[in-house]
């Protein structure tokens, strides 16, 4: 069955408003601009989510994601999903990339990029959280948020 997108979009905006779902926009960190497509979106009670589907999908990491930008959103902050884009040589050509970062979490004068990682158990799962976080080059500070249990430290890239 073929279902136009102004009813998807209209679908959307009723569970929106019976505050079931959260839309998070995604800013262009670099460009400092809002994209007009692609929202993601959060459930605001995760409890609901998980009743609907008769907890059968029990999806940690996302799990995990959406408590945070709910916890966020109760903490009083604007919460986006950013992007971040460049471009860099590899084998001598110029490739382009979009990263994604988790939450842009902005309370008046304060911001912070988090990331929210269920857990890092290599070198390489590290380098990969912290990817997107690396290529801003503002003084806002940057968070990664883990779900195992690990000392909290900080290192001269915010």
């Amino acid at each position: 069955m073929k279902i136009d997108s102004k009813t998807v979009s209209s679908y959307i905006d009723y569970l929106e408003n019976a505050f079931l779902f959260e839309s998070a926009e995604r800013y262009d960190v670099k460009g400092r601009r809002y994209y007009e497509t692609n929202k993601k979106y959060y459930c605001i009670d995760i409890g609901l989510r998980n009743a609907r589907l008769n907890f059968r999908q029990q999806e940690p990491t996302h799990i995990k994601e959406n408590v945070l930008y709910n916890h966020l959103r109760v903490l009083g902050y604007l919460v986006d999903v950013g992007i971040v884009e460049s471009r860099e040589m590899k084998d001598g050509k110029m490739s382009y990339s979009q990263r994604e970062i988790d939450f842009i979490a902005n309370k008046g004068s304060r911001k912070y990029y988090i990331q929210s990682a269920y857990s890092i158990p290599s070198e390489e799962k590290r380098e990969q959280e912290l990817a997107s976080l690396l290529k801003i080059s503002d003084s806002f500070k940057k968070i990664v948020v883990v779900g195992d249990e690990i000392m909290p430290y900080t290192d001269d890239n915010g």
